[in-house]
């Protein structure tokens, strides 16, 4: 079974290209090397792998793969905006991270302790901000490095120094 503490967030499938059974990847700038022969799809919370038969830049942060045993447009529609992973040891985490890079880790306040999960980055605004699960509410964190007092890679959290009254906002 595929850890997802193994993989580091690739991108979103965007929609089928073409009729043959391709799709693109809106990636995080990261490009897929020759040793990368997968990909991993969240599918309901569980990571699948599926296995590429070729892939090409599309644009600055978009590819396109074609997906090995899918051979059409419909059968490629399912992964339409479905959470990509690659495996962490196919990256250089301290180079190439972008803000989506913490989605899934737990944020930590300093003063407040544990947070929730970052559950996706928004990035719709010049400000970019993380997404983070509290108290069955989401809170929104600026994406700051100002903010940012520590980065835990293994145990996967990120800890901030927010700003009074920031949580309760």
């Amino acid at each position: 079974m595929l850890r997802k503490e193994d993989f580091i967030y690739f991108g979103k499938f965007t929609k089928p290209h073409g009729t043959k059974g391709e799709i693109g990847i809106a990636g995080e700038g990261f490009l897929l090397g020759e040793d990368c022969d997968f990909i991993a799809c969240d599918i309901d919370g569980i990571l699948v792998p599926f296995f590429i038969e070729e892939s090409r830049t599309k644009n600055n942060d978009t590819i396109i793969v074609k997906l090995e045993r899918i051979n059409d447009a419909e059968s490629v529609r399912f992964l339409t905006n479905r959470a990509t992973y690659i495996p962490r040891e196919w990256v250089d985490e301290e180079e190439h991270f972008t803000w989506n890079y913490f989605v899934g880790f737990t944020a930590e306040d300093e003063e407040v302790g544990t947070l929730g999960e970052v559950t996706a980055v928004d990035d719709s605004t010049i400000n970019t901000l993380f997404v983070v699960e509290y108290n069955g509410e989401e809170i929104l964190i600026p994406a700051s490095e100002d903010i940012i007092t520590n980065i835990d890679h293994e145990e996967r959290t990120i800890t901030f120094q927010l700003p009074e009254g920031l949580i309760n906002i």
